[in-house]
């Protein structure tokens, strides 16, 4: 059985598009300016309680249920 295999080619340029420590740079900032426009990050979860209501709340580790009271573990 005779197996061929072929040299490993090197890139000769830049992969197009790729991401330099620069480019990167700018995309985190604009990204950041875009969030702080929107009004920052927003924490809520959406929970659904064993009582069958649904509602939203500031995420944390236990959450009380609005209507009936009881929490909620994450």
């Amino acid at each position: 059985m005779t197996v061929r295999t072929r040299p490993q080619r090197r890139r000769t340029r830049p992969l197009a598009g790729r991401r330099t420590p620069e480019r990167a740079a700018g995309a985190d900032v604009a990204a950041q300016a875009r969030e702080r426009a929107a009004g920052g990050p927003q924490d809520l979860a959406a929970y659904g309680c064993a009582c069958g209501y649904v509602f939203e709340a500031a995420v944390s580790t236990t959450v009380g249920c609005p209507h009936c009271g009881g929490t909620q573990a994450w």
